[in-house]
């Protein structure tokens, strides 16, 4: 079966490097990975809102440094607890992974596809810079340039401030603009979020009616991996009852023991399924499976094709809400040219008084950031290796 959505990325990054062979003179290349086009997009924009709403950039900009901290201390935590949780704890799952299209990240989660990849990316982008921008303008800091980039295969967005303007401002000045673009990657998902919950969510719930949960997986050394059920397949019914909520299967299993069967009625087919012991209780029946999803129908066929484009619309609000909350935490960390590892650069430049000092506290942390990325990388790394050479 072909994979559409993982030709289309291919496809999009031969015509990029085409793009790259045929104006290569009015790209800017840095350290041989990073590829800048430059233009003046925006520029007006962004100088025109700082001078507009001073007062509420201010207020906004303050509260942002402090979830910039605050972001920035959690995510290095999360990283830490990722990578400790893959080293020790046994069968631990990954937790990391990069957002590609056609590329399964999770059995929970659904596979995103490229045109929700591409427009998520340059939604977030956009705003990521754009916020850096008018952050410099608001206090008076030249914009040179902005544009689209390259990081090696990622596509990127960028607005260029005067580095040496900026490094004269005080380290609160320096903060406000490091700290906008994680910051409105934060508000953007948490916007996102609430016009999806209040919204998309209700209009496409209010055309459907629940005809199920959808397997994700299960666990094979239990008795339900002999049970003939498998991943994939549409719970409907469980001892009678019709399953038109998760919790109707959990609600079931409550009165029930290691040792007793239950009844389970999946794609118009019937399974009787003997219950493990719970791992956290062994007095209670445990199922073990997970799952992925609803299975559902349309209330009015007739209004198909309204359902579609809502659920599309609605799965690009749910890519990007992750894409962006993604993005602006990671670029909380504390590592080397991103945002995190400029704002604890110039922390450190207040504590210490000292570059050299606060250079050196930087590169330490960054290389142990680093280091926990690889380390929580390792199980994509790996089960992308083993999905290339299959074939051979």
């Amino acid at each position: 079966m072909v994979n559409y959505d993982l030709l289309l990325l291919v496809v999009f990054y031969l015509f990029l490097l085409v793009i790259f062979r045929i104006y290569r003179n009015k790209f800017e290349v840095q350290w041989k990975i990073f590829a800048l086009y430059k233009t003046k997009i925006g520029l007006k924009l962004m100088d025109s809102i700082a001078k507009k709403v001073p007062s509420l950039l201010y207020v906004s900009g303050y509260f942002g440094i402090f979830i910039g901290f605050l972001g920035m201390i959690f995510t290095f935590g999360f990283v830490v607890w990722a990578a400790y949780r893959l080293i020790f704890v046994p069968a631990a799952d990954a937790v990391l992974a990069p957002v590609l299209p056609g590329i399964s990240i999770s059995e929970q989660l659904p596979v995103l596809s490229f045109w929700h990849w591409i427009i998520a990316i340059l939604i977030v982008a956009t705003v990521h810079e754009f916020s850096h921008g008018v952050y410099a303008r608001l206090r008076n800091i030249k914009i040179k340039s902005s544009g689209f980039a390259f990081l090696g295969p990622i596509l990127a967005a960028f607005v260029e401030p005067d580095e040496k303007e900026l490094k004269k401002k005080r380290i609160r000045d320096q903060l406000l603009v490091f700290s906008a673009g994680p910051f409105s990657n934060i508000v953007l998902g948490i916007l996102i979020f609430l016009i999806m919950v209040f919204v998309f969510i209700p209009l496409q719930t209010n055309m459907i009616e629940i005809n199920g949960v959808i397997i994700g997986s299960i666990n094979s050394t239990l008795p339900i991996g002999q049970s003939g059920l498998a991943a994939g397949h549409v719970i409907q019914n469980i001892d009678g009852r019709d399953v038109d909520d998760a919790n109707v299967i959990v609600n079931v299993l409550k009165n029930k023991k290691p040792g007793d069967k239950v009844n389970i009625v999946a794609n118009e087919s019937s399974f009787n399924v003997v219950l493990a012991e719970h791992p956290e209780d062994k007095t209670r029946g445990f199922l073990g499976i997970s799952f992925s999803g609803y299975d559902s129908i349309l209330k009015n066929e007739s209004l198909s094709w309204l359902y579609s484009i809502l659920k599309w619309f609605n799965m690009l609000l749910f890519w990007t809400f992750n894409i962006s909350i993604g993005v602006g935490l990671f670029n909380l960390l504390p590592l080397g040219p991103v945002d995190g590892g400029r704002m604890f650069h110039a922390a450190m430049l207040k504590i210490t008084k000292n570059e050299r000092k606060a250079l050196k506290l930087l590169s330490l942390v960054s290389m142990i950031v680093l280091f926990l990325i690889i380390v929580n990388l390792m199980p994509f790394i790996i089960r992308f290796l083993k999905w290339i050479l299959s074939p051979f």
